[in-house]
C-alpha cells in the first residue's frame, strides 16, 4: 500500500476488453503482496462477474443470467468492503462509467482509496484484434468491437 493511501484500504476497479490482460494484471499485482495477503486477496478480495458463469470448472456464458450475476458480483464486492478487506478488486470489463460507478461509490463511502486501472486502449483496432485472439471466453471480434464502442474515457 502506498504512503498516499490514508485509510490503508484499497479498491481496484479494472477496465478493459476481454483478453486485454486485466486478470494477468491482477495476478501480477497479487505477486507484490505478502504470501498471507495474497492468499486472503485470492480467497476474499477479487470479484468478477465472469467467475459466476463457471460451472463444474467450465465457463458457460448465459445472457439470461448476466444482469443477475452483475448484481450478485456487486453485492459480493460490497460485502468484502463491509468486512474491511484491505484490498478489494472488481475484475470486470467496465467499458462505460455506469458499469462501475456503484463499485466506486460504495468503496469511497466505506473509506477506501479507489484506483481505476485501464488495460490497453479499447478504441484501438489493433488492440481489439489482439483481444479477440487471446480472450479466454471465445468472445468474437464483432462483440469486442461492439463493447469497445461503449468505452467511455474520463
Amino acid at each position: 500500500m502506498s504512503e498516499g493511501d490514508k485509510s490503508g484500504k484499497l479498491a481496484i476497479i479494472m477496465r478493459g476488453l476481454p483478453g486485454s490482460g486485466k486478470s494477468h494484471w491482477v495476478e501480477q499485482f497479487i505477486l507484490t503482496q505478502t504470501p498471507n495477503d495474497a492468499i486472503a486477496l485470492r480467497q476474499r478480495g477479487i470479484f468478477s462477474t465472469d467467475a459466476l458463469f463457471i460451472e463444474d470448472g467450465e465457463y458457460r456464458f448465459n445472457v439470461r443470467k448476466l444482469s443477475q450475476y452483475h448484481q450478485q458480483n456487486l453485492t459480493f464486492f460490497i460485502q468484502a468492503l463491509s468486512r474491511n478487506e484491505p484490498i478489494v478488486i472488481c475484475d470486470n470489463t467496465n467499458m462505460a462509467h455506469w458499469e462501475f460507478m456503484a463499485y466506486e461509490a460504495a468503496a469511497k463511502a466505506l473509506g477506501y482509496q479507489v484506483r481505476i486501472v485501464l488495460i490497453g486502449n479499447p478504441t484501438d483496432s489493433a488492440h481489439q484484434e489482439l483481444c479477440a485472439r487471446r480472450n479466454r471466453h471465445g468472445v468474437p471480434i464483432a462483440q469486442i468491437r461492439s463493447m469497445a464502442a461503449q468505452f467511455q474515457a474520463f
